[in-house]
């Protein structure tokens, strides 16, 4: 059987540490709140490949071209699931994937928010497959992000009991 872990060596991914938070900041929540057979997702930005936040940063239409966004928002989806795999053990507890919230630190007049996006939507589903990766979702434009963050991504997914 074929895991999500399998497919992203595949397609030449691998997953970067966990996140982990600079000494100064400190956070009400957790980026991965697990609930019954919900996981939900905090909002997340990209991390390093040894977990630290590493953006990306500015607007996108002025800082990011699309596709640069495109490939951040990959990025953004791989720190995504390091965090769900320490949290649950192994990515193919994951029964599917239910929304996506994506959020687009855009410059005035920008309206490719759906196109940078889909570099998530398209590393879900190539991870999982169109049955499990298959997600509601919507992609926003917003003025600015938290530390100027130039993409952030929610999530939700079920996992099997």
């Amino acid at each position: 059987m074929t895991t999500p872990e399998t497919r992203l060596a595949e397609l030449g991914l691998s997953l970067p540490q966990p996140t982990t938070l600079p000494p100064n900041l400190k956070l009400p929540f957790s980026f991965i709140n697990i609930r019954g057979n919900r996981a939900l997702i905090s909002g997340h930005p990209k991390s390093a490949p040894d977990g630290s936040i590493a953006g990306p940063y500015g607007q996108v239409g002025k800082d990011l071209s699309t596709d640069e966004a495109y490939a951040e928002a990959r990025e953004v989806g791989l720190s995504i699931l390091a965090n769900l795999k320490a949290e649950i053990g192994e990515l193919s507890r994951i029964a599917g994937w239910v929304r996506v919230f994506g959020m687009v630190n855009s410059a005035p007049g920008y309206s490719e928010q759906h196109l940078a996006i889909n570099g998530f939507s398209d590393l879900i589903i190539g991870a999982f497959g169109p049955e499990i990766g298959a997600h509601a979702r919507s992609a926003i434009g917003t003025h600015g992000l938290p530390m100027n963050f130039a993409i952030e991504i929610e999530a939700e997914a079920l996992l099997k009991e």
